[in-house]
């Protein structure tokens, strides 16, 4: 964590985003496994460190896409516990006002604009979002959190070859956990290269530590700066690896031939400890960071309780949000 030393309240703010995600991770996984949530739901323990990392060098009004694997983004960049944790339960207080589940996040107030299943769908959506902003000359940069899977998909390079072609203001981060579902990396590509796209597509691309937040912070910064001095787009390979399975609460231990022995070396690379340990050594006390993981539980047992109470949808407003019209029932 060399160079210049960061603000102490940046750090402490990555700190609780973390914990934050991770408490809230880990307590719906046994949700799931006590069958209290039954939505497919994709978790992100272990990455927590990319989504804090980046939303930290973010302004509000920028733009955030993500994909299935995004709790963690829509919680970094300030989106509602307890709405995130009703969406969940398909309650009517949802983001998505329980129609969207785990996968179908949104808060457009906070520049959130969705999270799509669909692998790669939201790379493009984020690029259109780019030009929207450079079209109306609004200072806004726009991001992109996919996985590796997504590389993998034609519309990943046709977005990166227009982002480049117009300098948009949009940053992709590739949240690089070695799976694409349940092959390894190098069990479905040639060679581990994934990098070598943002050169090819005319752009700056780096490779980093996604489970060093201060790296992470340090490298969306430039990128974001760039992108909003007319720079265009950056390209950011965030190596990191997720603890739990591709889909629900199993550790999947039985993927692959590597991942039972990589996932005890990734734990032991857990970025919660490791950013903690950076904040003990700049004099925060240890009584402090523990009472950071007692609020965090505080948080995200009361967004249990309520959502457990929250009425869902009624059968009425099945048409709704279908059309612009307020005359079909919907909020205006």
């Amino acid at each position: 964590m060399g160079g210049v030393e960061l603000p102490i309240d940046l750090l402490r703010s990555m700190y609780t985003t973390m914990v934050r995600i991770r408490e809230c991770e880990e307590r719906v996984a046994q949700l799931l496994l006590d069958k209290e949530i039954g939505c497919p739901t994709h978790l992100c323990t272990g990455q927590e460190a990319i989504p804090a990392g980046v939303c930290a060098a973010l302004w509000t009004e920028d733009y955030v896409f993500g994909g299935h694997r995004s709790h963690g983004h829509y919680l970094a960049k300030g989106g509602d516990l307890e709405e995130l944790m009703a969406e969940l339960y398909g309650k009517r207080t949802g983001c998505a006002r329980g129609r969207g589940g785990s996968m179908h996040l949104v808060a457009p107030e906070i520049g959130i604009l969705g999270t799509v299943p669909i692998v790669g769908a939201t790379i493009p959506m984020a690029v259109g979002a780019a030009l929207m902003a450079t079209l109306r000359k609004a200072d806004r940069v726009s991001v992109s959190f996919f996985g590796d899977g997504a590389v993998e998909e034609g519309i990943f390079h046709e977005s990166m070859n227009l982002a480049a072609a117009r300098r948009l203001p949009v940053i992709f981060v590739c949240e690089n956990n070695l799976y694409s579902s349940h092959l390894e990396i190098l069990e479905r590509r040639a060679k581990d290269n994934i990098v070598q796209s943002a050169e090819l597509h005319g752009m700056p691309g780096q490779v980093l530590d996604g489970n060093d937040a201060v790296a992470v912070y340090r490298t969306a910064s430039e990128a974001i700066k760039r992108a909003r001095g007319g720079g265009g787009p950056t390209f950011l390979e965030c190596r990191t690896y997720r603890w739990r399975g591709h889909v629900g609460p199993a550790l999947d231990m039985d993927v692959g031939v590597r991942r039972k022995d990589e996932l005890g070396e990734w734990r032991a690379r857990d970025p919660i400890p490791r950013l903690r340990a950076h904040l003990v050594d700049r004099g925060v006390l240890e009584n402090e960071l523990d009472a950071v993981l007692r609020e965090a539980e505080r948080e995200v047992e009361d967004a249990v309780l309520r959502a457990r109470k929250a009425p869902y949808p009624d059968a009425g407003e099945l048409g709704w949000y279908l059309f612009s019209e307020p005359s079909f029932g919907g909020p205006r």
